[in-house]
């Protein structure tokens, strides 16, 4: 058939196309001509390493594909003889081709680069501005083609050739004012392209330069249209806030550090969230809490799984598509998923120790049973539940985690880090020198800062990495239901590490001349407070530190604080000891 192609010109071409008896005979043979085409490049016939023979397939397509659209715009454009499946299989077959393997030749070796170019030319080139013309011709007709075009027009502009890109991006203003015209808005048009990015960018297409050549392209074309530039001005906006988080994700998508896979992780499904995706907002949730898993931070796992059931309600409404997960695919109601989630979510934050949390996540379900679906035996043992789970927290020891204070600094650090400062929280027994060693072997190039300060910008605006770390105290929020009461200590000591937002951390300073008799009259303390922006434990665990203040405390508070930290301390030995 390629040989037989390679041998036509012109002329046969129009003579083959006469033989046609009526337009539905020839409109078969085109859909069925290019679906052939597109399954023949979609699975190659050759062995990968027949470059020179998949060329000459690929230049022969080309010229058959081109000969068959001058037919589809003299026969098939007008509105009386337009055919919507005709076109919207000429568009597909011109995406598989412009996107298959064999021609994209950024992946070759230099040599063959230049060869194939020299020899064939680009034919992405070709192809991309034939599918631009043809989109153009559409008239009238180019609402039909959306949002169903988006995901193969955005495949083809990712392509990484400069020119190509300038060619065929102008296509999605095309395709927004279009919308625009018929409704009012390109909400269609928006959704889709959020939808198609987040895939492609994962799949490994995507770059800064596109990102700016996509914003500057789009503000240009939307100038000449007041009435809807300030819409393509959000539109772009809020694309290239996800470009930038899709990036960094990437980026960090095989990398061994699972704490930058999580972060980048947590950015995209705040950001989901914030534009109400609620579908890739639960996929990325659902990443987030595989990644917990791996590390065996069941706590975090269950605070994420938890944002889930905040989107259900105890109903028995259908859930809908967006709000499932494969894994409770067997749950049709909001009700089922969310005491499926319940349960899986009990069971981490038990693993966890975290039976706090477990018990009043058994209390609302047992409302549940008690109230709605009156199921006893399912009441009967979420209670026995709940009572294992007081019984733990008065006899078993929970080690208190300590917290830690890390700063990124300078241009080398990753654009989600870069200039900010963390409270991260340890695992149980974990000491600063080794949660230190683990952290600087996730940044092999980076420097220790022995200091505590915050550094100048100097550091930030070098092109190194610095990174800062030491130990911060968490502050007990104030809990009313516990005032004067004998409160246990082992509930007490609980609340003390955890549900905090607020640490501190305090250096000693000299002021004055040293008394001998008394050297603590003149010890004061410079405190620095720190607040993050979510309370910990959380779905992560580090959270960023929105806020910072400095205070100096006085030699007699300072004692006051440190005789009542001694005294904690010789409690907790004996309570170990015993």
């Amino acid at each position: 058939m390629t040989a037989i192609l390679n041998q036509m010109d012109d002329q046969h071409y129009s003579f083959y196309i006469e033989t046609f008896q009526t337009s539905s005979e020839l409109v078969d043979f085109l859909m069925e001509t290019f679906i052939m085409f597109k399954d023949l490049i979609g699975k190659n016939v050759y062995p990968l390493d027949w470059m020179g023979m998949s060329m000459v397939q690929n230049r022969v397509f080309l010229r058959a594909i081109n000969k068959f659209a001058e037919t589809m715009n003299q026969k098939f454009l007008e509105n009386m003889n337009f055919e919507v499946q005709l076109w919207n299989n000429y568009f597909h077959l011109a995406v598989a081709f412009i996107t298959q393997d064999s021609l994209q030749l950024e992946h070759f070796s230099h040599a063959k680069y230049n060869k194939i170019l020299n020899k064939y030319g680009d034919m992405r080139r070709l192809i991309g501005f034939a599918i631009r013309d043809m989109w153009y011709k559409l008239g009238q007709n180019k609402i039909c083609f959306i949002p169903g075009m988006v995901g193969p027009i955005l495949e083809m502009t990712l392509i990484p050739e400069t020119e190509l890109r300038k060619a065929t991006i102008p296509i999605f203003f095309d395709m927004m004012l279009c919308e625009y015209q018929k409704t009012g808005e390109f909400k269609k048009f928006e959704n889709e392209i959020i939808l198609k990015l987040d895939h492609e960018v994962e799949g490994g297409r995507g770059d800064e330069q596109y990102m700016q050549l996509f914003q500057s392209i789009l503000m240009e074309c939307s100038s000449a249209y007041p009435e809807i530039a300030k819409l393509v001005e959000n539109f772009v906006s809020l694309v290239k806030g996800l470009l930038e988080k899709l990036l960094d994700y990437r980026a960090v998508t095989n990398d061994e550090n699972k704490d930058n896979r999580m972060s980048c992780t947590v950015n995209l499904l705040n950001f989901y969230k914030d534009i109400n995706r609620e579908g890739m907002y639960i996929r990325y949730l659902y990443k987030l809490r595989d990644l917990h898993l791996d590390c065996d931070n069941y706590t975090e796992a269950a605070y994420s799984l938890l944002l889930h059931t905040g989107l259900l309600k105890w109903s028995d409404e259908a859930c809908a598509p967006q709000i499932m997960q494969t894994e409770f695919q067997s749950s049709q109601t909001h009700r089922q998923l969310k005491e499926h989630l319940y349960e899986k979510i009990i069971e981490y934050f038990d693993k966890g120790k975290m039976w706090e949390e477990a018990i009043a996540l058994c209390k609302e379900l047992a409302k549940q049973y008690e109230m709605e679906v009156f199921d006893y035996e399912l009441l009967s043992q979420n209670l026995i539940q709940q009572a294992k789970f007081y019984e733990n927290i008065m006899k078993i020891l929970r080690p208190k985690p300590d917290y830690f204070a890390v700063g990124y600094y300078g241009q080398g650090i990753p654009t989600f880090l870069r200039n900010k400062v963390f409270i991260y929280r340890g695992k149980e027994y974990e000491r600063r020198e080794d949660f230190q060693a683990q952290l600087m072997s996730q940044f092999p190039n980076a420097e220790k800062m022995n200091t505590t300060s915050p550094p100048g910008e100097d550091v930030k605006n070098s092109p190194g990495q610095y990174i800062q770390c030491f130990t911060v105290q968490p502050v007990l929020e104030e809990h009313t239901r516990f005032k004067n009461k004998p409160v246990p200590d082992q509930i007490i000591n609980f609340y003390k590490s955890n549900y905090v937002q607020r640490f501190h951390y305090s250096k000693p300073v000299r002021k004055g001349s040293v008394d001998p008799d008394n050297e603590f009259a003149s010890m004061w303390i410079e405190r620095t407070s720190f607040v993050t922006a979510y309370k910990l434990p959380g779905i992560l665990r580090w959270f960023e530190v929105l806020a910072m203040s400095q205070a100096t405390i006085s030699p007699l508070e300072n004692a006051i604080e440190t005789m009542s930290m001694t005294n904690e301390k010789i409690l907790m030995m004996v309570k170990v000891s015993g």
